[in-house]
């Protein structure tokens, strides 16, 4: 999906896809800090309106601020490295 979205060829996907990587990343973070976050009151309608905010069909939505200001600079330092594991993992299967 992110390299979908760095192509260079933009269509009404990208919107989506761009939704798609931060709920993969937050799905993955929820995974591991689920265990602490479930006690905290409220914590499922605070998730529901965060994913709301990431739908959200505004400029300012959620998915967009967060993949431009955290996923996109952390995916551009490791993408390089990321192709390669990839590439040796493609290979050995």
């Amino acid at each position: 999906s992110i390299k979908a979205i760095e192509s260079s060829s933009k269509e009404d996907d990208t919107t989506w896809l761009t939704y798609w990587v931060v709920y993969g990343v937050f799905s993955v973070a929820e995974f591991f800090s689920d265990i602490f976050l479930y006690w905290f009151p409220f914590y499922y309608a605070g998730k529901c309106l965060f994913l709301l905010w990431c739908m959200a069909p505004v400029s300012w939505n959620g998915s967009q601020v967060l993949y431009h200001s955290i996923i996109r600079p952390c995916f551009l330092r490791h993408h390089q490295t990321v192709d390669k594991v990839l590439g040796n993992l493609s290979t050995k299967a």
